[in-house]
Formats: structure tokens, sequence, C-alpha cells
């Protein structure tokens, strides 16, 4: 299977499910499934592939700790409309020998994200079927390696709207987000750089800088039978204007990913908690 950078817990699983009702929920619940995707070797490649993957399920509902569409969260402050936490990601390695815009250089480890975010509600509904966010990650990267290094920050500030059952179809989740990537000079430079041994005569120098990095539109919907979950996924990722679009790494300015994803919920806890699933 190629190698890709791509975040671990971005597309299906951290858009959905979208909000619920507030109802009395396990503190857990696991299961397994499998997701179908055809997603960029990385932002900018001109490559897409298609893959079939284990989507585990499991969602905590812990007072403090939290596990869902938003990925490992821990609560630091909450209240009625501002929620400070940190928040965990990740990304896959890239395979220089697949990628022919990186043939030759060295293949790029897989990195760890952690940070602050904050989540504000800008507005909400009456009836609690519809949510409009303000979402604020800020994450350090680090390889992945024996020797850990770190590779600089993103911030990826997005507005995010949670409609429960869209347009009368009951049990149905639409969530949809947009919003820019800002990413620090290191972090460019760890994908889109290219140094004085790895260039060629098709592949100029190149020093990355830090700013702007494109943005991303995704819209996403999902459906929670009895024991069994579905979703998909459609993102559109735009590097127009991006500080690195000049890049020699970036072959293509925009890309559509997109997926579907069912899994099984095989267990929970019996002890049951008086939540909101958001």
């Amino acid at each position: 299977m190629r190698r890709h950078k791509l975040p671990l817990f971005a597309g299906i699983a951290a858009l959905l499910p979208v909000c619920a009702a507030a109802a009395n929920l396990p503190l857990w619940e696991a299961g397994v499934g499998a997701a179908a995707l055809t997603l960029p070797d990385y932002r900018g490649a001109d490559t897409s592939h298609a893959y079939l993957l284990p989507a585990p399920y499991f969602v905590y509902r812990g007072e403090f700790l939290k596990a869902d569409r938003n990925g490992l969260r821990g609560l630091l402050f909450d209240t009625d409309r501002v929620e400070l936490n940190l928040s965990l990601n990740a990304t896959l390695p890239v395979s220089s020998r697949n990628n022919a815009a990186r043939s030759g250089m060295a293949s790029l480890r897989p990195t760890v994200e952690l940070g602050p975010t904050a989540s504000i509600t800008l507005w909400k509904a009456g009836d609690g079927r519809m949510k409009l966010d303000l979402r604020t990650p800020l994450r350090a990267a680090v390889t992945v390696e024996s020797s850990p290094k770190a590779v600089g920050w993103l911030f990826a500030p997005n507005i995010n709207l949670d409609v429960r059952d869209p347009f009368g179809y009951s049990g149905w989740n639409l969530g949809m987000l947009a919003g820019p990537y800002y990413q620090s000079r290191k972090y460019n430079s760890y994908f889109y750089s290219v140094g004085p041994a790895d260039a060629t005569p098709a592949r100029p120098r190149y020093d990355a800088p830090g700013g702007y990095a494109g943005s991303q539109f995704t819209a996403a919907v999902s459906k929670r039978f009895e024991r069994t979950w579905v979703g998909a996924f459609l993102r559109y990722d735009t590097l127009r204007g991006a500080v690195f679009e000049d890049s020699p790494l970036v072959r293509r300015s925009n890309a559509v990913s997109a997926g579907v994803a069912v899994t099984w919920v095989l267990g929970q806890s019996q002890t049951m908690v008086d939540t909101i699933d958001n």
C-alpha cells in the first residue's frame, strides 16, 4: 500500500457523527468497520489513490476526557458557549519511491500533532437541531521516529455547521466545515522545501516560507442505526494563494477527497451518562 501524508483523525472520523439531542448514553462504545477512501498522496500532490482501510469506532464520553468525531481530547474549560481542550492529530508517512515529485528525496516520516483547541458556539437553534461553531486548533508537530524532530506548528481555524435531521431525514446528521490553514515556515519546509542535494533541472531548489497554506471545504453525512454506523464525506482542498504554491513539490492547486465508512458497534459500557454528543 502506498504511504501518504494525511490526517489520521480527519475525514470521516473527524467530522462524524454530528450533533445529537441530550440523552443518557453509554460512557464508552467500541466497534470495528471499514472505510473506502480516495485521497491525494499529500496536499498539492498530482496523484490520488483508492484505499480500503479498517475503521475502528470508539467513543468515550468522560467528564474531562472525550474521544469522538473531534479526536481524542482532554477538556480544560467548558461553558455553555466556549470549550477549551487539548487535541491530538497525526499524519501518515510519504514514500518518495511512490511519488514522482519527490523521487530521490528522503521519505517523509509520520508526524504527531498536539495542541489546544477552542470551540466557540456562535449560534444554536432553539430546538437544538443546528449549531454553528468557530474552532481554532493550534498544534505543534513532531516526527514519529527513534529520534523525534519538531517540524513546526499549524493553525487551522474553521467555521463548523452541524445539522440534525437535515431536510426532514430523521436520524441523519449533516456536517459542513470551511476554513484556512496557516503553517509555520518550519512546517512548510518539512513538506515543500527542496534542498541543494535534492535539486534537479526539473525540481529546482526551493525554500518554503511560513504563512497562509490554503483552505478546505468539507461536507459529511452520517446515520447511527441500532448497532451500525454509516457515514460519508467529500472534501475540497485548495492551495490557491498559499505561500508555497510555487514549490516544485506542488503539482496541483486543487484536490477532492471522498470516502464512505461502515462500522459495527460491538460493545458498550453499562454505565450511562447524561450528555450531548457534539
